[in-house]
């Protein structure tokens, strides 16, 4: 599989391809350099100290076993730097958009800590290479920066915890600098394909051991890093860790960026569609109950709540046939995996027929939960929560979908078969 692929490289005793042609890349407007000789395994030597990198490196480097890991090698001089961050964060805060309503109460604090983060030369490396070649992800990790350490300070935090905050948001994606940039989920996660998704789902744990084997930060940042796509309810990624499993940092972390995907995932269907708002946000993280901690849900929530009303861009007369439509989708996907159950026999296919109905089962709760689902006439100021909501599950039916495909793994063409007719129902709703 193309993700053991990646694994093996994130050992690190070999050159990253995607990695290094990120780094080479900014090496045409930074100065990147060597901070020592890079030596292979057996001794030779493959560049000086001092020496900028080129295209010549990367020949060099190829297929090499290295002896030190090449990210603790190389310097950016004029790279990423704690002044540099706080003005790309007062860059975020004078932007708008439905962020700074949350962030602004807390800006001043964010900027002066900020301005104080200790930037190991690793990470400061793959963001100097993320801000001059990958922008969209540079601007998200700041942006998870800044509402990590917003949370924080609204839950109380002290500097250090502060200060841990604002570096989990920071660098919590440095691990898809080791994938192929088709697949990063800051410009596709909810389009993804499930042999893109393949690819998606290893960078948590690649920026987990990038942090706790290059680094001296904290066993938590790393181990947050590693949680940030895990669900309190066992339903996340890579490791489907349930409630005490998931380190208080990492379900911080893992609410703020669920809440910057939904936010993101509204942008990127275009205007007139939908609209980005934390209103969006919260309905994310409040979709399937027990999916994150309430404790970190707070801020965003109160923020929403102080938003202006969003007009949707459905009528009211249209909302009872979306939550029809809604309700129905819901129902035969619960029917094709009830169905499909009992006939399921060869583990792997058993195993992620049950997760499905696992998942399902979740969903099915928040949207009882949500109180929309009542064939009574829904108030036409509801219509912008029925759209999100819709939205949401759409996501969600293609989360489930990808999520059973892993599980299974490879199948016998029956069973693979089988599987994907209960594909095919969680995706009817996108269509």
């Amino acid at each position: 599989m193309a993700n053991a692929a990646v694994l093996r490289s994130a050992s690190f005793s070999v050159a990253n391809q995607h990695a290094l042609a990120t780094i080479l890349e900014a090496s045409q407007t930074k100065s990147i350099i060597a901070s020592r000789d890079i030596f292979d395994i057996s001794g030779i030597k493959l560049w000086a100290r001092d020496q900028p990198v080129s295209s010549a490196l990367q020949r060099r480097l190829l297929d090499r076993q290295l002896r030190n890991p090449l990210e603790s090698c190389l310097l950016a001089e004029d790279g990423v730097s704690p002044h540099t961050l706080v003005q790309a964060a007062e860059v975020q805060l004078e932007r708008g958009g439905p962020l700074v309503a949350l962030l602004k109460p807390h800006a001043a604090r964010l900027l002066k800590e900020t301005g104080h983060l200790p930037l190991h030369s690793v990470p400061q490396l793959l963001l100097t290479a993320a801000q001059a070649s990958r922008p969209e992800a540079f601007t998200h990790a700041v942006q998870a920066m800044l509402l990590c350490g917003a949370m924080m300070d609204r839950h109380g935090g002290g500097v250090a915890e502060l200060r841990l905050a604002l570096l989990a948001g920071l660098l919590h994606d440095l691990g898809e600098m080791y994938i192929d940039p088709r697949y990063g989920e800051a410009e596709a996660d909810r389009e993804l394909d499930f042999v893109s998704y393949q690819q998606l789902v290893v960078h948590p744990h690649v920026g987990h051991l990038l942090i706790a084997q290059l680094t001296n930060y904290p066993g938590a940042l790393s181990r947050a890093i590693a949680e940030h796509h895990e669900r309190l309810d066992g339903s996340g990624y890579p490791h489907s860790l349930q409630r005490d499993e998931v380190s208080p940092l990492g379900r911080m972390l893992a609410v703020a960026e669920a809440a910057l995907g939904s936010l993101r995932g509204a942008a990127a269907a275009g205007a007139g569609e939908q609209v980005p708002t934390l209103a969006r946000a919260s309905v994310a993280l409040r979709a399937v109950p027990g999916e994150f901690d309430l404790n970190w849900i707070g801020a965003i929530e109160a923020a929403a709540r102080a938003e202006p009303p969003h007009r949707s861009r459905i009528t009211s007369a249209d909302v009872q046939a979306r939550l029809t439509r809604l309700d129905d989708a819901l129902r035969a996907a619960e029917a094709k995996a009830a169905e499909l159950a009992p006939r399921a026999e060869a583990p792997p296919l058993k195993n992620a027929v049950a997760l499905v109905r696992h998942l399902l089962g979740r969903l099915r709760l928040g949207w009882n939960a949500s109180g929309l689902w009542s064939a009574s006439a829904v108030p036409v100021r509801d219509a912008a929560e029925v759209e999100a909501i819709e939205d949401e599950l759409i996501f969600r039916l293609r989360g489930i979908e990808r999520a059973a495909l892993l599980r299974a793994g490879e199948l016998a063409p029956g069973d693979a078969g089988r599987l994907e007719q209960l594909c095919l129902s969680l995706r009817a709703m996108a269509e």
